[in-house]
């Protein structure tokens, strides 16, 4: 097949070019101008410069396309000013599929998140996995990170309704290799490599390996029933913050961090943390998004994807320790 993908390279973008690649698929990648490739480094497929603002440009450059893979997202807990990121993230969605349907593309995949999908609830005390039934609550769109996605979901969806063969991907948890940025959940791993995680707030999330995110958005394409959404997580992989840093420390050798924060010491610092970001522009270490997405354990049932797309299931400490020994490997830890 030949596939365009946008966000080609972000960390689930760079990791599905990858897997289409090794699976014999022709790969059309868009990159925006400033974006030098780096995370591409080496791999064949044809570049197109733009943006998902041009319409008329994805259009054209999809022509003679079988899929398409829209990866590209705003994805920040922290900016100056968020208007960007609803113009990437919802009017960029719609621009994407609208433009793919048009250019006669037989199967869209819309990468998504589980922030789009609703919490966990607990049943006697316990928290219990969410499937993609849930619907998410406004109290739960923490962050204007989720409430774009949630958006761009809802653009996607309705465009399914429409007729257009879209299919919905969530990922949760990914870790692994070619987190280049890294991402809010790669900095935790960089973090405690660099010894600068002196504490941890109670939370949770579902850790899966970023390659078989990768593998999901194909099967999705191959397998996936249009307008479905599928999470793309792990049976096994829904963790405690302690379970995570204790994994790290078996990989690593180093000891994890003993002191768990309480939520409201997490909070209070975060407010001082963006009010002094606001005035020095320079993102703050704790964001009030990650605080606040922390307060609850984000724990997923993947199922559905590893029953009817037969998403892998690599083991989530396998997932760690490729992404320690990518990040130990490509100077992203200290001497």
């Amino acid at each position: 097949m030949k596939c365009f993908v946008t966000g080609a390279a972000g960390f689930i973008g760079s990791n599905l070019i990858r897997e289409l690649l090794a699976h014999g698929h022709r790969v059309k990648a868009l990159l925006r101008p400033e974006n030098n490739g780096r995370a591409l480094a080496g791999l064949e497929f044809e570049r197109v410069t733009g943006d998902v603002s041009d319409g008329a440009m994805l259009k054209r450059e999809m022509a003679g396309c079988d899929w398409c893979f829209h990866a590209a997202a705003s994805y920040h807990l922290w900016l100056h000013d968020y208007q960007s990121m609803y113009a990437t993230n919802v009017d960029g969605t719609r621009n994407v599929i609208e433009a793919a349907g048009m250019a006669g593309c037989k199967r869209i995949v819309y990468t998504s998140t589980v922030g789009c999908i609703g919490l966990p609830q607990m049943l006697n005390g316990t928290a219990v996995p969410s499937d993609e039934s849930a619907t998410v609550p406004e109290v739960q769109l923490t962050s204007p990170y989720k409430r774009s996605k949630w958006q761009a979901e809802e653009v996607a969806a309705r465009l399914a309704r429409q007729g257009l063969p879209v299919i919905i991907v969530n990922p949760s948890a990914p870790i692994g290799p070619h987190d280049a940025k890294p991402t809010p959940t790669g900095r935790i791993i960089v973090d405690f490599l660099n010894r600068e995680l002196p504490a941890y707030l109670d939370t949770g999330l579902n850790w899966i390996h970023v390659r078989d995110v990768a593998a999901g958005h194909i099967l999705a394409a191959e397998k996936g029933r249009i307008g479905e959404r599928y999470i793309l997580g792990h049976a096994e992989g829904n963790w405690t913050m302690h379970e995570t840093l204790t994994a790290l420390e078996e990989i690593t050798g180093i000891p994890s961090p003993k002191i768990q924060i309480p939520y409201w010491v997490a909070l209070t610092l975060a407010h001082v943390n963006e009010g002094i970001a606001s005035l020095t522009g320079t993102s703050p270490k704790a964001p009030l998004a990650g605080v606040r997405m922390a307060r609850d354990k984000m724990w997923y049932n993947p199922a559905k994807a590893i029953r009817e797309l037969g998403l892998p299931q690599t083991p989530p400490k396998q997932a760690f320790a490729d992404a320690v020994a990518w990040f130990r490997a490509n100077g992203y830890v200290k001497r």
